[in-house]
C-alpha cells in the first residue's frame, strides 16, 4: 500500500496543526508521510507540547513552518484545522482532497476567558483529545 501524504494547515502552525501532525505520526506510523504548516506561522506553543507529552506524544522537536514551503508538494490530503486557515489557504494544486476539521483555538479561548494554570491546560487537553479522535477516525477510514 502506498504511503499517504498529508498536510495539516492552521493559521499559526503553533498548536492544533502541530497536535494533529503528532497524532498522525503516532497513530498512523509509516503508512503516512505527514507535515504541518501555517498561513502565518508564529512558533510552537509550549502548552501544546506539554499536553501532548502527557498523552505520550513528543512534538517538542516540531518546527512552526509556513505553508509556502509546501506549495510545490503533492499531498493526498490537505486538512485544515481552523476556519481562518480554510478561508486564507492558498490554492494547493498538489492536494488531491481537502478536508476541514474545525477545532477550537486553545490559546484564543484561554486568552478570551482569562484562564490560567490547570483551567487553561484543560482547554488544551480537550482540544488534544478531540484531535486524537479525528485522527483515529481518519486512520481507520484511509487504511481500508
Amino acid at each position: 500500500m502506498p504511503v499517504r501524504r498529508v498536510l495539516f494547515l492552521c493559521t499559526g502552525n503553533s498548536c492544533r496543526s502541530q497536535m494533529a501532525e503528532g497524532w498522525l505520526r503516532e497513530l498512523g506510523g509509516d503508512a503516512y508521510q505527514v507535515a504541518s504548516a501555517g498561513v502565518t506561522p508564529y512558533g510552537l506553543n509550549p502548552n501544546a507540547v506539554l499536553v501532548m507529552a502527557e498523552a505520550g506524544v513528543d512534538i517538542s522537536g516540531h518546527r512552526s513552518e509556513s505553508v509556502e514551503r509546501y506549495l510545490d508538494h503533492d499531498f493526498d490530503d490537505l486538512i485544515t484545522v481552523c476556519d481562518r486557515a480554510r478561508e486564507s489557504c492558498p490554492v494547493m494544486g498538489g492536494a488531491a482532497r481537502h478536508l476541514h476539521w474545525p477545532f477550537d483555538d486553545p490559546p484564543a479561548l484561554v486568552r478570551e476567558e482569562g484562564l490560567e494554570g490547570e483551567a487553561a491546560l484543560a482547554v488544551y487537553r480537550r482540544v488534544r483529545d478531540e484531535i486524537q479522535a479525528a485522527v483515529e477516525a481518519y486512520v481507520a477510514a484511509t487504511r481500508r
